[in-house]
């Protein structure tokens, strides 16, 4: 069987009157990211990895900001759309690897539950998926908590 790998990359502004949510979780802080869905930069980086691996876009070719349906909407949920969309296309996800960038708040506390939702998310073991979180020690719009960025990677399996 073949395999691919995908990367994503997410960033947003980090704004006053939002939800912080990362990875599925609504962290408590006193801004959160801006965006047409949920601003949930980890996810949108992990949906890029995984649309760019199986070969079929981006994430705005398929949830385009355009569209009113997915303001507001669940990034967890368009990840799942994703799963959907790539087991279609005779691929399964392998796993997946990822690093937030951000300032503050720390984001180890919530990690584990990150990777359940994520795991769940695209059908996956929680163990299959690694997401890891470091600052910028105070350099460039993450450093300056002006928002929050994310890479993925992820390793598809063709399916019979």
């Amino acid at each position: 069987m073949a395999n691919r790998v995908g990367i994503g990359f997410d960033a947003h502004p980090l704004v006053q009157g939002r939800a912080l949510v990362v990875g599925g979780v609504e962290i408590p802080h006193h801004l959160g990211l801006s965006g047409h869905s949920d601003g949930d930069v980890l996810v949108h980086a992990i949906m890029d990895a995984l649309l760019g691996a199986a070969g079929l876009g981006d994430k705005g070719a398929h949830f385009p900001p355009s569209d009113p349906r997915y303001e507001g909407a669940d990034s967890l949920g368009l990840l799942t759309a994703v799963a959907r969309l790539i087991s279609r296309a005779r691929w399964r996800v392998v796993n997946v690897d990822a690093t937030i960038l951000a300032q503050s708040p720390r984001l180890g506390p919530f990690i584990d539950t990150m990777k359940e939702k994520v795991g769940g998310a695209i059908s996956v073991p929680p163990g299959n998926v690694s997401i890891k979180a470091t600052t910028t020690d105070h350099l460039g719009f993450v450093g300056r908590e002006e928002g929050m960025s994310a890479y993925a990677v992820a390793l598809l399996e063709e399916t019979p």
